[in-house]
């Protein structure tokens, strides 16, 4: 980024830190001028996925006549991320879709990646999907970029042909001439892995209302039927007399567009535990990416997952090829569709505020690749570099908790709902005891000591065996329970609620204890701490070869003392008794 981009970002963070926007990162503004019913600050945000080109201010002015708003000036500059889905993308292809065009009876236009079907009088047939919302595009890992839909939305689509009317001919005694009579969609449907689930009827931009039921994933079909009906006059001369037949010949294709998607059914589940100083722990998980969760009914206290957003168009829609019997013509497009991407941040999961607000204590998931190849070059965002973890489940504690208020918000616009928790009603599934840790130095020598340390349950005075927990398996399918650290050394009790650890470095030592998630220990425990001091010298062998160090340090001292002694005496001045015998 340029220098002069700088005070502008920094205006810009401070504007926009009420909109939801989680990150900015290099872009540039889309050419459109048209707000879709968006307004000037929402519609620079859409464009991602084009080329970064900062242009100042002072040359922008001088270029078109005009300024720019300071949310305008950094998405010339930057590439501009959300924390939750935005309803930008809707909005703009739903209005942008008004300007989408067909050709003429016999002119097609179609986009490149349209799957064209031809017969004997229509050509260049096509049903092809505009836009689907809400929806957003996933980037799991390279590979896997699903995209969700929600299990109520509608889908858009434009649906064009051509008719080719044969040539006539004429001879001396007859002629063969050809002329449209009709044609038309006489239909669109939309299909469900096969089944109708909505239909309208025709027309070159059919936008069909749909409801997926309890469905995971389905095969999405945009089809369409074409009618045309054609006159074909045949006369023949025979003598004086002219004979003129008619005949009518009809044809019906159907052509069909299809798109694998993943249905956004949100069911979240929550599990809860009560801290001894009346704190509260709360799980969340869901079986697919999701943005996080609310614990108050105004929404401050909240946590937020691995994922972000942005907004980008769909690039295939920027050309058409406008096509009649003899040429082929590539022209601009004037509608774009946008859509949602979700991408999981380096940023990594966030809980709010900052300070006073929840704690995230665990996250799990099926460890995943970095989708990073999944992003065109022209999107710059922090999209996650290495093997991460999709908190598919996120576990926090807090002090702020209202039952009643809990929602999670899915990664798909308007996706919210109440997690399914067994304890709503009457509180928390677990309560979490207090642990009792000690730690003290039970022999030592100069080189090393021995510290023996003891794991209880305060309440009962019970033995904490940890070696228990060690055969547990975590949520993410490792090898999981509680241990205690010390000394950069990882060590569990036994069955008797103690563990022995040497250390050979002097110094004040904190043992603590980190308990296993309480979603998997039983019984479950809140960590606690204890410190413990080393130093040779606490021991009266360490005193004594201190001494003994000490002095063999210092004999060659001693050493030079007295021999410097004994020369001053040889050579320095004498008393009178000695100079005068």
């Amino acid at each position: 980024m340029r220098t002069s981009v700088w005070p502008v970002v920094f205006v810009c963070l401070l504007l926009t830190s009420g909109l939801g926007l989680a990150g900015l990162v290099t872009a540039t503004p889309h050419p459109e001028t048209e707000s879709n019913g968006l307004t000037e600050n929402e519609t620079a945000t859409l464009w991602s996925r084009d080329a970064d080109e900062y242009v100042n201010e002072t040359v922008y002015r001088q270029r078109y006549g005009e300024s720019r708003t300071p949310i305008q000036q950094l998405a010339n500059g930057t590439d501009i991320t959300f924390t939750r889905p935005p309803a930008t993308a809707a909005t703009w292809t739903r209005n942008d879709f008004g300007d989408l065009s067909a050709g003429s009876t016999q002119t097609s236009v179609y986009p490149d990646h349209a799957s064209l079907t031809s017969g004997r009088f229509i050509d260049d047939a096509h049903a092809t999907f505009f836009g689907v919302h809400p929806s957003t595009r996933g980037h799991l890992e390279a590979g896997e970029t699903p995209l969700y839909v929600a299990p109520n939305g509608s889908v858009r689509g434009f649906v064009d042909y051509r008719v080719r009317i044969p040539a006539g001919h004429h001879s001396n005694r007859s002629s063969v001439t050809w002329s449209l009579v009709d044609d038309e969609i006489s239909e669109v449907r939309l299909k469900s892995d096969g089944d109708v689930i909505s239909r309208s009827t025709g027309t070159h931009t059919p936008l069909l209302a749909y409801h997926l039921d309890e469905t995971w994933s389905t095969t999405l079909t945009l089809e369409a039927d074409i009618d045309v009906r054609l006159e074909k006059t045949t006369t023949v001369s025979v003598g004086n007399r002219t004979q003129t037949e008619v005949a009518y010949r009809t044809e019906t294709i159907t052509v069909a567009d299809s798109l694998d998607v993943e249905v956004y059914n949100l069911h979240a589940y929550a599990y809860d535990a009560a801290y001894p100083n009346g704190d509260t722990g709360i799980a969340i998980f869901q079986s697919r990416p999701w943005q996080g969760y609310t614990l108050t009914e105004d929404g401050d206290a909240r946590v937020r997952g691995v994922w972000r957003f942005y907004t980008a168009r769909d690039p295939r829609w920027d050309r058409l090829t406008q096509a009649t019997a003899t040429d082929e013509t590539e022209i601009h497009s004037e509608a774009h569709p946008v859509y949602v991407h979700a991408y999981p941040s380096r940023i990594g999961p966030r809980a709010d505020p900052i300070r006073d607000g929840p704690t995230i204590i665990d996250s799990w998931g099926r460890e995943r690749t970095s989708p990073h190849s999944t992003l065109p070059d022209t999107v710059a965002v922090e999209v996650v570099d290495r093997a991460y973890t999709p908190t598919y489940g996120l576990a926090v504690r807090t002090a702020e908790l209202d039952r009643d208020a809990l929602r999670v918000t899915g990664i798909v616009r308007d996706s919210n709902a109440t997690p399914i928790t067994s304890s709503v009603g009457r509180g928390p599934d677990r309560e979490l005891r207090e642990s009792r840790l000690t730690a003290d130095v039970v022999t030592q020598t100069n080189e090393q000591a021995t510290v023996h340390i003891e794991l209880q349950d305060t309440e009962t005075g019970t033995p904490i065996d940890l070696t228990a927990d060690e055969r547990q398996v975590s949520l993410n399918g490792e090898s999981g329970g509680g241990y205690i650290t010390i000394a950069d050394q990882r060590v569990r009790t036994n069955e008797s609620g103690v563990a022995v650890v040497s250390i050979d470095q002097p110094g004040v030592y904190t043992a603590r204890y980190h308990p296993g998630t309480w979603l998997v220990a039983n019984p479950a425990y809140v960590s606690d701490t204890a410190t413990v001091r080393w130093h040779p010298l606490g021991t009266l062998n360490g005193w004594i070869g201190l001494l003994i160090e000490v002095g063999w340090q210092f004999i060659p001292f001693v050493v030079t003392f007295y021999a410097g002694k004994q020369v001053l005496r040889f050579f320095g001045p004498r008393d009178d008794s000695e100079r005068y015998p």
